[in-house]
């Protein structure tokens, strides 16, 4: 799949944009806060519905402007749709072929993209909150329901942190408690359930990828680490059963601290090279081939699933990775993936597929053509 074409209407600093796009590589060039990467990040939105940069809409629609607006024609192995995405203070409005979406759950999916940034390089070191995200926003790629189970669990999440705040300091019913609990255990399971699955998916590409970049050297494992002491190999009534039994077990512990202590929100993914856990133990060099190798990962993973690549977005990653390592990502997508690049110049990349690649101008949110 590609993006053929890109209209930007008040969409950051871009006031308007209408863009032309190569189904191959398409570099962005530009200086610092000119735009670049506020086009990548509206492929990005196009997608998913959300930004990779921010959790307030508001900040994607210009400044003294009431909406954003940002439409595609996508095109696929087997069809082409249009898609528009209207963003204002109002909430998201998504079409596909002209056709309102009444949910976003159900325009999620036709359009999957990959983002590859400098803070990706992070994801092994960074935060577990850093590797939630990810997982979420990669899960919900190829499975939209899973953003639909996720915003519900957030929500019944906040709903019983505050119950459990109120009853700090006042006496409540605790039937209410009981409830939130409930639907709490339920979509916990379901969310749980889906990472595991998807991190068995991830484990079988991720492997091979990292043993190829390493010569073979290194050996790439894949492991989630739950709040809650339960296996991949558990079902979903089991799941709820023993969520259900530890909220009972650390009920006066929650209400004492005024928060929900177990859960999806609270899990954590473990990566281990040769055995060693690349978090504590791994080398810079080992902690970006890890990285490396999870975002390759999702490019097949994501064509095995729904028959096609995703469009890569690489912002401004190139220059991050030495020259092995920027060898090997663009020997992987050459010819395959659309892929859309940020830099702010190509000098001392020599390989053929920036060097014969479409090339667009950036400057105070202007975009032009160049070749």
């Amino acid at each position: 799949m590609h993006i053929q074409h890109l209209k930007l209407t008040n969409y950051r600093n871009i006031a308007r944009a209408d863009i032309e796009f190569s189904p191959e590589v398409n570099v962005l060039l530009g200086q610092n806060a000119q735009g670049k990467t506020n086009v990548m990040e509206a492929a990005y939105v196009l997608g998913m519905a959300k930004s990779h940069r921010t959790p307030r809409d508001k900040e994607l629609i210009k400044w003294d402007e009431t909406y954003a607006k940002i439409e595609g024609d996508i095109v696929k192995k087997n069809s082409s749709l249009s898609m528009r995405l209207v963003i204002s203070e109002q909430g998201k409005k998504a079409r596909l072929n002209q056709l309102e979406q009444k949910k976003l759950s159900m325009y999620l999916g036709a359009l999957n993209v990959v983002m590859f940034a400098p803070e990706d390089l992070h994801l092994v070191k960074g935060s577990p909150q850093v590797r939630r995200r990810f997982l979420d926003m990669e899960i919900g790629q190829v499975s939209p329901m899973y953003m639909h189970h996720l915003s519900t669990y957030v929500k019944v999440l906040k709903q019983r942190n505050q119950l459990l705040k109120n009853m700090q300091r006042k006496k409540q019913d605790p039937v209410m408690l009981d409830v939130l609990t409930e639907q709490l255990a339920d979509t916990a399971a379901t969310l749980t359930s889906k990472r595991f699955s998807f991190l068995a998916l991830l484990q079988q590409w991720a492997a091979p990828i990292h043993a190829g970049i390493t010569e073979q050297h290194e050996a790439l494992r894949v492991a989630y680490k739950p709040s809650l002491d339960v296996s991949a190999n558990e079902d979903l009534s089991t799941l709820v059963k023993k969520y259900l039994e530890k909220f009972q077990a650390i009920r006066e512990k929650e209400i004492e601290r005024g928060s929900t202590l177990i859960g999806p929100h609270r899990d954590d993914l473990l990566f281990y090279v040769n055995e060693k856990e690349v978090q504590t133990y791994g080398s810079q060099g080992q902690q970006r081939t890890t990285a490396l190798s999870l975002k390759l990962a999702e490019l097949e993973l994501i064509r095995h699933e729904v028959g096609e690549y995703p469009v890569l977005l690489l912002d401004d990653v190139l220059s991050e990775l030495d020259n092995s390592r920027q060898t090997h990502l663009l020997n992987t997508i050459q010819g395959k993936v659309q892929t859309f690049v940020t830099t702010t110049n190509v000098d001392g990349i020599e390989h053929d597929t920036i060097q014969k690649a479409a090339m667009f101008s950036v400057r105070h949110g202007d975009i032009t053509k160049t070749r």
